[in-house]
């Protein structure tokens, strides 16, 4: 009696890893604000604003909208709606996070789908999504703070150039515009005129002096900004 052995063959089924960027470039003081780390995550800054007021306004419209139509049978699918939608740009935001912050955040697990058979239960399984609601918080929180980012990562970032750069264009004010200088400020009170502008060639390095100043604080604000968005992903989109 011959018996023949199959040989075992064992199935691993292992999830794909998570890509992980390269560490997040971190350039000296002096080459910060040349560096393409300062730009990339000014770039995220930018681009963040009309993301969150496209998400703050799904968010709200359709949370507003399902709460307000709870009375009938209409609420608890749009409220399904909203927490999927919710779901859908958390992980758009990871993306972008993970392209312009070099923040690599693993999404949350797979929707757990109904126990029970039925259109019903899968409204009441999505209302259950943690991931979904927490998705649908960061839509509503990160909207205010990325409209301050965006105002003051833009007014440094020009303001700083803008000064910095002065000597370059400051002879206009006098060519074309009449003035002996820029004119820092020109009124009359109580019969005495006063007046301010920037002529010399002292005044004029030490505007552009402050310009500088300016231009190399801002990317460690930018930094300080983007720091808010990464604790952010990571928290509530994770």
């Amino acid at each position: 009696m011959s018996t023949s052995t199959l040989p075992h063959t064992t199935s691993v089924s292992a999830a794909a890893p998570l890509h992980v960027p390269a560490p997040a470039e971190k350039p000296g003081f002096w080459r910060a604000p040349f560096a393409t780390a300062t730009f990339r995550e000014l770039g995220y800054v930018l681009t963040s604003l009309p993301v969150a007021i496209a998400g703050f306004t799904c968010a709200v419209t359709m949370f507003s909208l399902g709460a307000g139509l709870l009375v009938t049978v209409l609420g608890l699918p749009v409220l399904a709606a909203a927490l999927a939608a919710a779901r859908g740009l958390g992980g758009a935001e990871r993306r972008r996070a993970r392209t312009g912050l070099g923040l690599a955040v693993a999404g949350p697990g797979a929707f757990d789908g109904p126990r029970e058979a039925g259109r019903w239960a899968g409204f009441r399984a999505r209302l259950a999504d943690g991931a979904g609601w927490r998705a649908l918080l960061f839509q509503v929180v990160m909207f205010p703070w990325r409209v301050l980012s965006f105002v003051l990562a833009v007014t440094f970032f020009v303001v700083g150039w803008v000064v910095a750069l002065f000597p370059t264009y400051s002879w206009v004010f006098h060519r074309y515009v009449g003035w002996p200088g820029y004119r820092v400020y020109d009124f009359t009170s109580g019969g005495e005129r006063h007046a301010y502008y920037v002529t010399s060639p002292a005044q004029i390095a030490a505007v552009s002096l402050i310009g500088l100043v300016i231009l190399f604080l801002t990317p460690k604000l930018v930094r300080a900004l983007t720091n808010v968005d990464r604790a952010a992903v990571r928290a509530l989109l994770g």
